[in-house]
């Protein structure tokens, strides 16, 4: 299948535009097994997006549109807004180098839509990411002839086109060096002049005697075995005398080439080697088959008589070789072998047309793994910037949940105040804590209640027990102490602090409580104004009997869990 129509590329009507081929612009629709969603489609050419790119207005364009918009317009506004809404403009809408960023979200969906061969015969079917590659190799996709004869080809056929129908791939008669097409070489007589031919070569080597020969001449028949030598005037003699030998010698090196060929088939060549050992061997061939022809036919327009006379002058060698000339079977061979060289001469220059369409498709190639490898590092830079930015967010993150936990703390222990001098102290999970105090191995391990105030700008205080004894209680008692706390109204508050302090641990069937009551020592340091964030503690350390705690006529601990009231006299 052939056309002289020329590849056309996408026009636009904005005058902003580019021309014919001057980018290429998203995927068709029409190769998309169902209808594309609008989120696919590019903003400028309407076609699947080609490596999608977003701006920050939120529309999608290919790569290639977008980047010719930017760099061939100024301030240009994103069409999509303008369609939206005309009479809008903001710095947001307008389509700069800075505005656009990859969106790898869209690219991968994209690059997984179902889609087929959009050229007539092809069955394939697969993703869209397959697509590009599919195209590069499809045998059914329309090429144009790579040695520029201006029509469009099927790429199977184009090997075809090169060897019988391009009028660009011309072929040289290597008998008569004369241009024609292929088809025509195959039908070429050309007998006359190749004999024209070989009589310039012959004068041309006649000419040009060998250096360091000393007036001497070589037979041109010594490229096949001849090994006389003489002036110009004994060349002439001695090769006009010597038909029968020379003919003879090319039999014999035309049977030896035809040997070698048939041990050695022609194959393809490498591509980019260009079938060099070939190159060598057919201009020695193309000479040694003119030779040949041109005193065939030497020998033949002497007629039958001339050559018996001198085959009788000679010697027997030259006689037995007359004989065989003149057998059908060898003049069959050289014909034959004539023909041979001439389709390999075809063949090589149709192999070597193909080779230059594959070694364009191989650097094709190459340019497009290039364009992915660039990207693909793109993409790995912008992978990495990325994930620096998700770990510095992670950090920020974390410093906002030690904030937020800070503050939850703070609130729950500011919902836990109390402002009027009582505090209601709750201890659950009092096994618990009473094991780690008897484990303790000489370390005091005590517990500090939550900070309560005599009034709303009064002091600040709060309770400190130890459930397994302190001092004079140790492993008897439960010792349970007042603290001054350094508050924030200790300026405006009268020192040394003077109020009765009252403990209660309490029934929890109300019925009869535990309480103990002292007076603040006022030559104490522990009722002194605080210097430090608390005073040293003083209260009760026999407070109440471990022994009586788990009485069955109370109910101090129940659910294991305790309840300690402490209540501050400010009247007093």
């Amino acid at each position: 299948m052939e056309s002289s129509l020329k590849p056309s590329g996408n026009l636009h009507n904005d005058p902003s535009a580019p021309g014919e081929n001057e980018y290429p612009s998203g995927f068709p629709q029409s190769i998309c097994d169902d209808v594309p969603q609008q989120k696919y489609l590019c903003s400028n050419c309407n076609n699947v997006l080609n490596e999608a790119r977003q701006t920050l207005c939120g529309h999608r364009y290919c790569l290639a549109c977008v980047s010719w918009l930017v760099s061939n317009n100024n301030n240009l506004v994103c069409k999509m807004c303008k369609e939206e809404d005309p009479s809008s403009e903001s710095e947001t809408s307008i389509l700069t180098s800075d505005n656009l960023f990859s969106d790898a979200a869209i690219n991968k969906e994209i690059l997984e839509l179902k889609v087929h061969c959009a050229n007539q015969g092809c069955s394939w079917r697969s993703i869209l990411k397959d697509f590009e590659e599919h195209q590069g190799q499809c045998e059914y996709a329309l090429i144009p002839c790579n040695i520029g004869c201006g029509h469009m080809v099927l790429r199977k056929a184009l090997a075809c086109h090169l060897e019988k129908a391009c009028p660009n791939n011309m072929s040289v008669c290597p008998a008569c060096c004369h241009s024609m097409r292929p088809i025509e070489l195959q039908t070429h007589s050309c007998h006359s002049l190749g004999e024209e031919k070989a009589d310039k070569k012959q004068r041309k080597g006649k000419s040009n005697p060998l250096p360091g020969s000393k007036g001497k001449e070589y037979c041109v028949f010594s490229e096949v075995g001849c090994t006389f030598k003489g002036t110009t005037e004994k060349l002439r003699v001695h090769e006009n005398s010597s038909h029968v030998g020379h003919l003879q010698l090319l039999l014999r090196a035309a049977t030896t080439t035809s040997s070698d060929l048939q041990a050695s088939p022609l194959t393809a060549p490498a591509p980019g080697k260009e079938n060099r050992a070939m190159d060598e061997q057919l201009p020695h061939l193309r000479d040694t088959l003119s030779g040949l022809r041109l005193h065939w036919d030497m020998g033949l327009s002497k007629g039958e008589g001339e050559l018996e006379m001198e085959m009788e002058g000679g010697d027997g060698r030259n006689s037995s070789a007359a004989h065989s000339l003149r057998d059908d079977d060898q003049v069959t061979i050289l014909l034959d072998l004539g023909r041979q060289i001439d389709t390999l001469q075809q063949r090589v220059q149709i192999s070597e047309n193909i080779i230059s369409v594959l070694n364009r498709e191989v650097e094709k190639t190459q340019l497009s793994m290039k364009a992915v490898e660039r990207e693909n590092q793109s993409n790995q830079e912008m992978i990495y910037h990325l994930e620096i930015k998700v770990t510095e967010q992670e950090h920020r993150m974390a410093r906002k949940d030690l904030v937020i936990s800070s503050m939850k703390q703070s609130l729950s222990a500011h919902q836990e105040v109390s402002y009027d001098g009582t505090f209601i102290w709750r201890l659950s999970d009092l096994s618990t804590k009473m094991k780690e105090a008897v484990s303790s191995h000489g370390i005091r391990p005590n517990l500090y209640s939550p900070a309560f105030y005599t009034a709303r700008y009064g002091f600040k205080v709060c309770m400190r027990l130890y459930l397994n004894g302190d001092g004079v209680g140790k492993g008897t008692h439960i010792s349970l102490f007042f603290v001054i706390m350094k508050g924030e109204y200790d300026l405006l508050l009268s020192w040394p602090f003077k109020h009765k302090v009252t403990f209660f641990l309490l029934d929890q069937n109300h019925k009869e409580h535990v309480i103990d009551a002292f007076r603040p020592d006022l030559t104490s340091s522990s009722f002194q104004r605080p210097v430090s964030d608390m005073n040293v503690a003083s209260g009760c350390p026999l407070f109440f009997p471990l022994g009586k705690l788990h009485s069955p006529k109370h109910a101090y601990l129940k659910d294991d869990t305790i309840f300690i009231k402490c209540v501050v006299d400010t009247s007093s």
